[in-house]
């Protein structure tokens, strides 16, 4: 468009400055023959009178003097007509301009004196009119008065507006039909021919068309056709080669990592681009209160923990909202960066809500609503229209930002959680031939938890525009199942795992999430025992036995229920004071929403409690640090920990045992898990808890303090195989593998 508007503009501003010209002289000649010809009129008109007022002056005849101005009353274009006697007294005056008498006239004491005509333009009320005056003179050349005639020239302006008007649409349609050929030119000499290469280069270099160039041209796009057909050979060597090499390393039965996630995408997908939607970014950048500088973080999230690693590996494009106040800063015209921001290895493209927006799709309806609906924690959800009118306007907002990027065959869009349920259907609908997938990070409740919500039906009737519904669990795969069944109309194959309605198919799979567990160990023992060393001096560790929970503070982490049986720890086992410590790192979050803030009151009151109850000079039992820990910091607090306490009342998986595992390569520690939990599933050899029976919560912290070490290895061996193989390169590899086959499976 740029090149065309530096062809065109030259053209349209000489072409525009040549009729402004033209124009303006047509005008000036116009105008000066419409006057030409008034005078012309007036000059006759007046000579034809002048006889006649002679007599009307000499014999002081009033009575002819009114009829003659009043022949002049119903004149087209002639306003009238004035007798003056040599000393510029009004004789008569037609009426219809008898206001006229009242104006200074300076002008006709020159016609009498010189006894010469006086015409030229005057303003009368709002009209400029044209004034004719000539002497009348007895027959001794003695001036005895004076005949003025009076006429409109406003037909004078409308006809030079309309001859302007007749240029300015001459010119209009001159500049739309430069450019529509300019428009047609450029398109069959170069848009056409660029497109036609453009199509050929892309099937050519893919193997799928063996045509050669379709540019004719023997000229320069000639050349620059037959440049392009060696780059297409070249590439498409390079691609059979690559997937050739890529299908090979699949078939090797090794540990899942960066490395075979690549292959596997390579392999799958080829050039298909991979799209992740999430509403946490998994960088953000922010302005330090301190400096006032900008700086990138990466935001306390599970969904980022899972993603990154996987978008590193294979690259694509991840959509999320840009929530971070300097964000906007560090985007280009598209809303885009390369991230990571040191090392970019794929592309995030910002979405912006506004406050109104973000209170209600997020806080509102997505945290208040369908996040204690599903977790069903006893927090009772809260539903209202303008949250849900709000939730379906963002969604749709995402969905347009999403189409905008998609390329033109079968793209592969990732969608995540509990934010974007009607998202599936609202692509589906614009790009059918896409293949959508979502995942279900948290719990899916029963059918009558369900269907508590207002809006169930829409809800899923959005997520099965999906071709794949992930899980962590099996169960949440059967609660699923069982809703669409007995909520909406649609046919569910228990033996497919698949949900018909509407005619398209839905399948149904769990896939366990995990870590990263290759990219974890990049960073030197030694460096992680030294920072973790320096925690120990820092908070007064040394000689302890020290346990450790991470999470954000939400009211499904069970973080009142573990003060409690810390509490009730020391009760029972008071020999243990002044040598158990416990640090909880706590990410504030969702803090806008009053179950959230009344909640952080609520533990730290709880924790000031107990360490009051319990601490002396030297110690106390809970070290509560409440602010954000990047991944990098967290490290060396599992390093640390001799064990760590995952207390979830309910979560469809919880990452932080996973990654708790991941970190202890030297098989010390335990993990005390609940069953409420995802990762209970896997994690068997965990000590596993009902966090609501504090009874058996404080037993359990005892059991991890007190288990030898041969048994601490022989569980921790166990579960980090279990994580080690099954990590997050697997489960997403599971997932592709599974979208390709289906996609192959309709096809």
């Amino acid at each position: 468009m740029k090149r065309i508007l530096i062809f065109l503009l030259p053209i349209l501003i000489i072409v525009a400055v040549v009729f402004t010209v033209f124009g303006i002289i047509q005008v000036k000649i116009e105008q000066e023959k419409l006057m030409d010809e008034l005078y012309r009129k007036a000059k006759s008109v007046a000579e034809t009178t002048e006889v006649s007022v002679q007599h009307i002056i000499k014999d002081n005849d009033k009575k002819a003097a009114r009829r003659l101005v009043d022949s002049f009353q119903k004149r087209e274009r002639l306003q009238g007509c004035v007798l003056y006697d040599q000393h510029g007294k009004v004789l008569a005056i037609t009426e219809r301009i008898a206001e006229w008498q009242a104006k200074d006239k300076a002008y006709l004491q020159q016609v009498v004196e010189n006894r010469q005509v006086e015409a030229g333009m005057q303003k009368f009320k709002d009209l400029s009119i044209y004034s004719y005056a000539i002497p009348v003179m007895d027959d001794s050349e003695k001036v005895i008065g004076v005949v003025e005639l009076i006429y409109d020239t406003s037909y004078v302006y409308t006809r030079l507006a309309e001859l302007w008007r007749n240029i300015s649409v001459t010119l209009s349609i001159i500049v739309l039909l430069i450019i529509i050929i300019v428009l047609l030119i450029q398109r069959q000499i170069f848009v056409v021919p660029v497109k036609k290469l453009t199509e050929w280069f892309h099937l050519y270099q893919k193997g799928e068309i063996d045509d050669k160039h379709p540019i004719k041209d023997s000229g320069e796009l000639g050349k620059l056709a037959s440049e392009v057909e060696q780059v297409a050979l070249s590439l498409r060597v390079a691609r059979k080669t690559i997937a050739g090499e890529a299908q090979a390393r699949l078939k090797v039965d090794e540990q899942w990592t960066e490395t075979k996630l690549r292959d596997l995408v390579l392999a799958k997908l080829g050039e298909n681009a991979l799209f992740v939607v999430s509403n946490r970014e998994p960088y953000m950048h922010v302005l330090d209160e301190i400096t006032g500088q900008a700086k990138w973080t990466r935001p306390a999230s599970g969904v980022v923990t899972a993603l990154d690693p996987v978008l590193r590996a294979c690259g694509g494009t991840w959509v999320a909202h840009g929530s971070g106040n300097a964000d906007k800063k560090f985007v280009n015209s598209k809303n885009k960066l390369g991230v990571p921001p040191d090392d970019n290895r794929y592309i995030l493209k910002r979405v912006w809500l506004t406050k109104l927006e973000e209170e209600g799709y997020y806080y509102g309806f997505a945290n208040e609503g369908l996040w204690p609906l599903c977790h069903v924690t006893h927090t009772r959800p809260v539903f209202r229209e303008e949250d849900w009118e709000m939730y379906q306007k963002v969604n749709q907002k995402f969905a347009d930002s999403i189409l905008e990027e998609l390329p033109a065959k079968n793209p592969f869009v990732f969608i995540q959680d509990y934010h974007f349920t009607l998202l599936p259907r609202m692509i589906k609908e614009s790009r059918p031939d896409a293949t959508i997938a979502l995942f279900w990070h948290i719990p899916w409740p029963n059918p009558e938890v369900f269907s508590i919500c207002p809006y169930y039906q829409e809800i899923l009737d959005g997520m099965l525009g999906c071709d794949l519904i992930g899980f962590h669990v099996q169960f949440h795969c059967n609660n699923f199942l069982e809703t669409a069944n007995r909520l909406i109309e649609s046919r569910v194959d228990t033996e497919k795992f698949s949900i018909v309605r509407a005619g398209r198919e839905t399948v149904i799979k769990p896939f366990p999430i995990s870590v990263d567990t290759v990219n974890s160990k990049k960073e030197g023992q030694e460096s992680l025992n030294q920072k973790a060393e320096k925690i120990r001096i820092e908070l007064e560790l040394t000689d302890k036995i020290i346990g450790l929970g991470v999470e954000r503070i939400d009211y499904t982490k069970g973080l009142i229920e573990r003060v409690q049986a810390i509490d009730r720890f020391f009760e029972k086992y008071p020999q243990y004071k002044g040598k158990v410590v416990f640090v909880q790192l706590a990410a504030p979050s969702r803090t806008h929403i009053k179950r959230y803030h009344d909640l952080m009151g609520e533990i730290d009151e709880l924790i000031e409690k107990t360490n009051w109850k319990y601490s002396d000079t030297n110690w106390q039992p809970i070290i509560y640090l409440k602010r954000h820990f990047s991944p990098e910091e967290i490290l060396p607090y599992y390093k640390l920990a001799d064990f760590c306490v995952v207390s979830s009342l309910h979560d469809g998986m919880n990452l932080v045992a996973k990654e708790f595992v991941s970190a202890k390569d030297d098989l010390r520690g335990s993990l005390i898990l609940s069953r409420f939990t995802g990762a209970a599933k896997e994690l068997e050899q965990a000590i596993q808890i009902n966090p609501y029976s504090i009874e058996e919560f404080a037993a359990a912290i005892k059991q991890a303090i007190e288990m030898p070490r041969e048994e601490q290895a022989r569980r921790m061996a166990i579960m980090r195989k279990i994580v080690q193989e099954n990590n997050v390169y697997k489960w997403a590899g599971s997932i592709i593998t599974e979208l390709t086959a289906l996609k192959k499976e309709k096809a």
